[in-house]
């Protein structure tokens, strides 16, 4: 692989540099989406459906852990991408030297404070009964490879920060097939069970970042550090968490999000409104997946030339990657509204799911072709550094609109008014995002300055 240079983020075309930087993304979303779904199968098989459950009850707290890798992760590469368009080297390497120190400082200490209360966090989250004792195996073996996680996490929005998105793609894709083939070996040929999944899954993370620190350790990085650029620096880690928040945020709503519609769906329609959910949750990565693609490929070519006020370049980055997200969004509104019955037994054979779950998944699913422009307007904001206009457009789909409108609709439509919810609040917050970009473009993107 040639040595690409991150100052060809603000040279090549932005249509091919688009499609150089997506569809790298796009594989690797790809690839971890497949190994969800793969990895739940095997389990299932191999332990029994209890292990599904102790999975599901250990993944919270080891997400969360994670998050924060990735919170810093984003929040510092932000600062980066801008810092290596201005061409200020010193701010990129200082920026990554306390990314790594973050990282080690918050994944390390919620770890062991994981560890410690294991036997309250266990049941507080479900882990009751049968599930306790699985869970348990699951969790603690878990928790001593999540910090590694958290490294894998940031390094890889780094990775992508300096322009080498195969790279990035490659770390994605390591613990995604590694897990697999570890299932493989730890549970069915070693018969391990619930410690062998979840040695298998720490075995991958650990594959992963090796991987990364490689990457760093090469001739193909640029980001060369020194034990000085460790020290934490006040002005850099408040950049850091502000925009990293966003992401924690993100990832909050979503959690919360899941929570309420599952006892709300649970409240009309029992365990066939979960599990119809349920089916269209795990799809929504699935399905998606070039969208987002495109999107995590959009976020360095807006921060870099940003950074460099090539203000022509980002307006045309974000006219290109909204076009290109809303034809390929478009493709997949039409397979989900034309198939959704023959995706709905690709999950189960359950009559009573088949039958609901096809109207469900066509109102979720209803709005996609124009999520692309909210998605990419609140990359944007995060991208150039302008945290609070990127963690309201964030919030509007799920948290401003969302919410209320799945307690407020099933007062005059029932159910129905939930699953409503979905592409109404998908409507308000890209009308919301159009006007801040809209603003966005015309007061702050203007001249281009030519060095």
């Amino acid at each position: 692989m040639a040595n690409v240079s991150s100052q060809d983020l603000g040279n090549q075309p932005i249509g091919k540099l688009l499609i150089k930087q997506a569809l790298p993304a796009s594989i690797g979303i790809l690839v971890m989406s497949l190994n969800i779904l793969v990895d739940t199968i095997f389990v299932g098989n191999w332990i029994g459906s209890t292990a599904i459950a102790a999975i599901n009850v250990v993944l919270p707290v080891s997400f969360f852990i994670a998050a924060l890798g990735m919170a810093i992760g984003i929040g510092g590469s932000s600062i980066i991408s801008r810092a290596l368009g201005a061409d200020h080297i010193a701010k990129a390497l200082k920026t990554f030297g306390n990314q790594l120190t973050l990282t080690l400082l918050f994944t390390v200490t919620f770890a062991v404070f994981g560890l410690y209360f294991v036997d309250t966090l266990i049941p507080a989250f479900g882990g009751k009964g049968n599930i306790f004792d699985p869970a348990k195996v699951y969790y603690e073996i878990i928790l001593y490879g999540v910090p590694i996680l958290g490294f894998v996490m940031m390094g890889n929005t780094v990775i992508r920060a300096e322009g080498k998105p195969k790279f990035a793609m490659y770390a994605m894709m390591i613990p995604s097939v590694g897990n697999l083939i570890l299932d493989y070996l730890f549970i069915n040929v070693l018969d391990y069970g619930m410690a062998g999944a979840a040695w298998a899954t720490t075995g991958s993370y650990v594959v992963s970042f090796l991987f990364i620190v490689w990457y760093f350790l090469s001739k193909n990085s640029e980001l060369k550090i020194n034990l000085s650029h460790f020290r934490l620096d006040k002005s850099i880690v408040s950049e850091i968490g502000s925009l990293g928040f966003v992401t924690l945020a993100r990832q909050a709503i979503v959690s919360v999000t899941f929570l309420l519609v599952n006892n709300a769906l649970y409240n009309f329609g029992g365990e066939t409104s979960v599990t119809a959910y349920a089916i269209v949750g795990r799809l929504s990565m699935f399905a998606l997946f070039p969208v987002f693609g495109i999107t995590q490929g959009f976020i360095p070519i807006a921060g870099f030339n940003y950074g460099a006020e090539k203000y022509d370049r980002v307006k045309e980055s974000i006219y290109t990657a909204i076009k290109y997200a809303t034809i390929l969004g478009t493709i997949v509104f039409i397979a989900l509204m034309v198939f959704p019955e023959i995706i709905t037994k690709w999950f189960t054979a359950d009559a009573n799911v088949i039958d609901v779950t096809p109207s469900n998944m066509r109102w979720t699913f209803a709005a996609v072709p124009i999520v692309a422009l909210q998605l990419i307007g609140a990359a944007y904001f995060q991208a150039v550094g302008k945290a609070l206009p990127a963690l309201l457009l964030t919030l509007t789909r799920q948290a401003i609109f969302f919410i209320p409108l799945m307690y407020i609709l099933p007062l005059f439509f029932g159910e129905l008014g939930i699953w409503m919810s979905f592409p109404i609040s998908d409507v308000l917050s890209t009308i919301v995002t159009a006007y801040f970009l809209y603003r966005e473009v015309k007061l702050n993107l203007k001249t281009e300055v030519i060095e």
